[in-house]
């Protein structure tokens, strides 16, 4: 019999573009499809082909239905998979709205992209799919019940395990036929913390041979936030950001984070310990998944709560472009929830255009924001940032509330994965940034008598009878360990400019200026002249 490999072909090294290929009993299972985030380097994978031939995947298996793990699911299908996809029916609800919306970016994106191009005579792009390319794959998914067993391809078992991360989110656990027999891996997907407004405690099952865990936050603790403190904790920072002519910008991810900050803020209200301002949600988005939302409230913790923040007369959503941009006329404080949680794209960047310059305005973060991406290096301290080929100065307030993320954080992990024993043969630790996933490996090391290890972008491992084996490489991974999960040249480039221009400013005359123009041109053409391209 074969022996099963796992090939790792995202979120590895990064907490972005979760992707596992396992081929086991002549059959290849994806489990996860997503999307690349974070620096540009990054992102570019979105546009190159897939590490492996579509055509032959015969199965996918979804975690849940958030981007990074579904955003690359309309792609796959463009490239010839026409298997079944099955996930959650939360999440399956989830993906019918987010992958439009995902599609309507792309669409979006490319065409202010491509009016950029033409006027600099460079070749126009194609988007990575369309939202009707989104709309087209949704008869492929099949919607599973947690516990519920299943068969897929190659005679492998499955069932989902609710992870607690997002409405639907689960742990995927599989039986398979391994090279001494039977084998059970578990993927874990993303694993919620302790205590979450609108979802149960994850669970999944122990006795295991191979985990696949997340490391989100494998090297941080957040402070212990139960219901009430996290509510005390959010009171006590919308007060300090409440000026008589300000804003709170909330930026959120649409699905479940956005929904949460309401609920909470609206009990805030209700309860009198906020005076009652008018909250907006700024987003398409949110207001399509808050409908998926409502159809599954009966299943949700707290989901009478939610309800009632959604009827509370100060709670309104904006569907319009017109609507939105209606916003920067508002007076008075007011709130505004929007997407894109990292700052990436949607309507907060337009948001934080008009509103970063001002004191009066605080930026509140409430989820976790990935190297390179515009919120983490807002959450860094940048003193400048660019938004839409303009220089913003940050005169905003930024905060950040830990309390409603929904990774568990380094102890919670620990406890989880403890809680899947025995593990038998070996623990993979993956969608993580390199600190986190050493930050875990250190700590397990201590209490997993398995070893322990962090894949690298295209890895491939043999799972034999004991252990598991890396597989030499074939063709180069895709990218360098170094470019992934963190700032790339793009970031540097762009934080250089903003800081020259800062220099430049700050010199009192123009003779002053022109020296460091001097300087940096004499440093370029010494550059040229030591790579052989001189000037004649």
């Amino acid at each position: 019999m074969d022996i099963p490999i796992l090939e790792f072909h995202g979120a590895s090294g990064s907490v972005t573009g979760s992707c596992f290929l396992l081929k086991v009993g002549g059959a290849h299972i994806l489990i996860d499809c997503g999307m690349f985030q974070g620096s540009k380097t990054e992102k570019e994978l979105n546009y190159r082909p897939f590490p492996f031939e579509p055509s032959t995947i015969d199965t996918v298996l979804l975690t849940h239905a958030h981007i990074d793990h579904s955003g690359l699911l309309p792609k796959l299908a463009k490239g010839g998979f026409n298997g079944p996809i099955y996930t959650t029916p939360a999440s399956a609800d989830l993906c019918a709205i987010m992958l439009q919306d995902s599609g309507h970016i792309q669409e979006s994106e490319v065409r202010h992209l491509n009016r950029r191009n033409r006027r600099r005579s460079r070749e126009t792009v194609e988007p990575i799919y369309t939202a009707d390319e989104a709309r087209s794959i949704m008869p492929q998914f099949i919607a599973v019940r947690y516990g519920e067993w299943r068969e897929t391809t190659g005679g492998v078992k499955f069932r989902f395990w609710d992870a607690g991360h997002l409405l639907g989110s689960a742990s995927i656990e599989l039986e398979a036929s391994g090279a001494d027999g039977p084998m059970r891996l578990l993927f874990s997907g993303d694993v919620g913390p302790g205590h979450k407004l609108l979802e149960n405690r994850p669970q999944a099952p122990g006795g295991i041979d191979y985990l696949i865990c997340e490391t989100t936050y494998g090297d941080r603790e957040r402070e212990e936030y139960a219901l009430r403190e996290r509510r005390i904790h959010l009171q006590k920072l919308v007060a300090q950001a409440n000026h008589s002519s300000g804003v709170l910008l909330v930026p959120s991810f649409a699905v479940e984070r956005t929904q949460e900050v309401l609920t909470d803020l609206v009990a805030l209200m209700d309860a009198g310990t906020l005076p009652r301002s008018p909250v907006i949600i700024d987003s398409p988005l949110a207001s399509r998944a808050t409908e998926a939302f409502k159809k599954h409230a009966g299943s949700m913790e707290n989901g009478a709560a939610f309800i009632r923040a959604l009827n509370a007369p100060n709670v309104r959503f904006t569907e319009t472009a017109e609507q939105s941009k209606a916003l920067d006329l508002v007076k008075g404080f007011h709130i505004i929830i929007a997407a894109s949680g990292m700052c990436e794209a949607g309507r907060i960047r337009h948001r934080l255009k008009n509103w970063l310059w001002r004191e009066e305005c605080t930026v509140l973060f409430v989820g976790f924001q990935a190297a390179g991406t515009l919120g983490r290096i807002l959450q860094d301290g940048a003193p400048t940032v660019r938004i839409q080929g303009e220089e913003i100065r940050v005169s905003a307030k930024i905060a950040t509330l830990d309390a409603y993320s929904g990774h568990a954080d380094a102890s919670e992990l620990d406890a989880w994965v403890s809680e899947r024993g025995p593990i038998r043969k070996g623990i993979f630790l993956v969608h993580g940034e390199d600190s986190a996933r050493d930050a875990m490996a250190n700590r397990l090391s201590k209490t997993q008598h398995v070893e322990i290890l962090s894949p690298r972008l295209d890895d491939a491992y043999e799972l034999n009878g004991t252990s598991a084996r890396l597989l030499s490489r074939s063709v180069p991974a895709r990218l360098p360990p170094e470019e992934i999960g963190r700032q790339d040249w793009h970031n540097d480039y762009q934080n250089f400019v903003l800081s020259l221009s800062e220099r430049l400013k700050a010199k009192a005359d123009r003779k002053s200026r022109d020296v460091i123009l001097r300087r940096l041109q004499r440093a370029l053409d010494l550059d040229t002249d030591q790579n052989g391209n001189g000037r004649p």
